[in-house]
């Protein structure tokens, strides 16, 4: 970090009483020495990034960060400050900020900046010096390392055993009976960045106090190094540290495996680790489990009963999400191949014989034939996906086979997709319950490949198709009559309803939730006209916020900074493409704005929909499927009403905001810049 942080760079001092303000405060300190060429641009960078995940972090500690490409190379500035910041950490307020600039693309330099951050913010020492730093010169020399901590010196020498010691060696005593007890474990968490980095120390520091050899390998946004295998072979334990999925997680089978959050190794490593040597002392898998290669394949699978700190609601959010991510390139693909095979060969193209029976290469209506059975059989795997990628999301891999057999069932007892969540979720319970039973050794070998795909195979089976595969065939069928009953209002109101989800989170759960439920309706072979009429519905609302903020930007400049109006100028073309994401830089920057106009113009656009009977086979496409849309020229004044409503509204609100004076057209000498903002467009992270 010699070159990324200095003096200059450093305010022992910081007066603001926000992150936002935070933010500006130290991002002014790198303008003025030319390493961040457009304050707006790189500070509505910023607020995007703070808006995917707070970056406060337990002790007092605020990392704001992100990748810009209004950073010239890679910085680091500090603040301290004396009142706090709330950066959305769990214990309270931050007294000390870093914020961390690296260049668009940058990612190995900002992974480094990061890492090493996060690894000595971990250090006690290093943070009371930091409290504790008389001038600014002190603190900046503290943080680029050249100033030795205390605490980083004694161990060296245990933490050179960790990565030497051959697999059977005796370790720290060679004539004594028993090696240290060895584990190995990975950590990871959403952004791959601070938490990933902080939980590896927050494990090896714990490790050395209790004489425990841990190496950890940290999966990281760039990528990781993947522990040696005979580093694994050799460890009587596991610990997975993460809030994402473990890439290559069979290589850790038959290992007794702790398996939580990755805020839990950064505040009760000791715990963690004695939980990993308690399996171990009952028997769980047997010290002679390293005779063998880790990734065999075999032994007791992972057992999830670390505290992860989630509650059961995220958790059931995040399985259905899983299904559902994984679901929507079926989607995609079936619906566009489908509805092209409808365009060119006319509604009657479904009653078409089978192309392997009669496919003529001159023929239009072959052609059309064969779109639309390539996509009727995406299509088919839509509801097998979707349970068996929520099972996968529980239980692995071992969920998969349970969870794509359930979903097959589902389709065959016509349960649907009310029948695929279940047997996702049935599924995953199934695996899990099996993974938890004592396991005799001779058995572990077998275990991923032959007992636990029969035995969950066969409990899902019989669930679906003996005990609640009828009922909810029934829930099935009665919410498709209830759908194709809907006619006047309660038609306007379901439009309206799901416009307003669409666009409460722009691509998030809730947006997810009402789009699954509209391309649910039309994933079988003849949709009904009420489900037709709800997937029109869905993406009308779906391309109102990114085409409002983008006419917001063209008649009203003023109101927006140079790099939202930047944005402004994708955000036509990705809302016509119906990729309501495009809407994300602006309500990140400005949420209590941005998100209600555009969930007004959003049910707005769904209840017109719905009233003016417009219908769409397609499940995407935005403006380049309006051939395939029933009615289009009024489902064209739908989309331009509610894009009318939200840019008023957007206007509006931002007009009302009291800017800041005194700011907001300095440059870094204080004189006056002529790229900056209006003062009404100065304050993109305002609420």
């Amino acid at each position: 970090m010699s070159d990324m942080i200095t003096a200059d760079l450093v305010d022992l001092d910081l007066s603001a009483d926000t992150k936002e303000a935070a933010a500006r405060a130290l991002a002014e300190r790198m303008v003025a020495l030319g390493r961040v060429t457009d304050l707006e641009g790189f500070l509505a960078d910023v607020a995007a990034r703070e808006a995917q995940m707070p970056t406060g972090l337990d002790g007092g500690i605020g990392i704001p960060h992100c990748r810009s490409e209004h950073v010239t190379e890679p910085t680091l500035a500090f603040g301290r400050s004396a009142a706090g910041v709330d950066f959305g950490a769990a214990d309270g307020p931050a007294d000390l900020i870093f914020l961390i600039a690296a260049p668009a693309g940058a990612d190995d330099a900002h992974l480094t900046i990061l890492s090493s951050l996060a690894r000595q913010l971990m250090n006690a020492e290093f943070t009371a010096a930091l409290r504790s730093a008389g001038d600014a010169a002190a603190a900046a020399a503290l943080i680029r390392g050249e100033e030795p901590t205390p605490a980083e010196g004694a161990p060296e020498e245990t933490g050179d055993t960790v990565d030497t010691a051959a697999p059977g060696s005796t370790g720290q005593d060679s004539g004594g009976p028993a090696r240290p007890f060895r584990i190995v474990a990975v950590t990871s968490c959403p952004t791959g960045i601070a938490h990933t980095y902080m939980a590896a120390e927050s494990l090896e520091n714990a490790g050395r106090e209790e004489g425990v050899e841990v190496v950890v390998e940290t999966q990281g946004s760039a990528g990781f190094t993947r522990l040696d295998p005979a580093v694994i072979a050799a460890a009587d334990g596991v610990i997975l540290a993460h809030d994402v999925a473990v890439r290559e997680k069979d290589r850790f089978a038959g290992k007794p495996t702790v398996d939580t959050g990755v805020k839990a190794a950064i505040n009760r490593p000791g715990e963690l680790i004695g939980e990993v040597r308690d399996k171990a002392a009952r028997g769980e898998v047997t010290a002679a489990a390293a005779d063998g290669p880790a990734g065999s394949g075999g032994a007791t699978p992972v057992e999830r009963g670390g505290e992860s700190g989630e509650g059961y609601g995220t958790k059931l959010r995040k399985w259905l999400m899983s299904g559902v991510s994984y679901m929507v390139p079926f989607v995609a693909a079936g619906g566009l191949l489908i509805a092209l095979g409808f365009a060119i060969g006319g509604y009657e193209i479904n009653k078409a014989p089978s192309v392997m029976d009669h496919f003529v290469w001159t023929q239009a209506d072959s052609w059309a034939a064969l779109l639309f059975q390539i996509g009727g059989v995406a299509f088919a795997f839509l509801v097998p996906v979707l349970a068996g990628y929520i099972a996968y999301g529980m239980a692995d891999r071992p969920g998969l086979v349970p969870g794509f057999v359930g979903g097959s069932i589902a389709l065959t007892i016509n349960a649907g997709f009310l029948g695929g969540l279940a047997a996702g979720l049935i599924s995953g319970a199934v695996v899990l319950a099996i993974q938890r039973a004592p396991i005799p050794k001779a058995l572990r070998g077998i275990m991923p490949v032959v007992v636990i795909p029969l035995v969950s195979a066969a409990v899902v089976g019989f669930l679906m198709f003996v005990v609640i595969g009828k009922p909810i065939a029934s829930a099935q069928e009665g919410m498709t009559d209830w759908l194709n009953g809907l006619s006047g209002a309660n038609a306007v109101l379901l439009g309206a309803l799901l416009g307003l989800m669409m666009c409460f989170d722009l691509g998030g759960p809730v947006n997810k939730v009402a789009y699954t439920f509209a391309t649910a309706g039309i994933a079988v072979a003849s949709p009904s006209d009420s489900a037709m009429k709800i997937m029109a519905a869905v993406m009308a609302a779906g391309m109102v916020p990114p085409l409002a903020m983008a006419l917001a930007t063209t008649v009203r400049g003023r109101l927006f900074n140079a790099a939202e109006r930047e944005n402004g100028k994708a955000a036509w073309v990705l809302g016509a493409s119906f990729i309501s994401e495009g809407a994300i830089p602006f309500a990140a920057a400005d949420p209590l704005r941005v998100i209600p106009s555009s969930m007004v113009g959003g049910a707005v656009t769904g209840a017109l929909s719905m009233a003016f009977g417009a219908t769409l086979r397609a499940p995407h496409g935005g403006i380049f499927v309006v051939p395939l849309i029933g009615n289009p020229l009024l489902y064209l004044v739908a989309i331009a009403a509610g894009v009318c409503v939200t840019t008023a509204l957007v206007i509006v609100l931002k007009g009302l905001r009291k800017p800041v004076t005194g700011t907001s057209a300095q440059g870094p000498g204080g004189g006056t810049d002529p790229s900056a903002p209006t003062p009404g467009a100065k304050q993109p992270v305002a609420a």
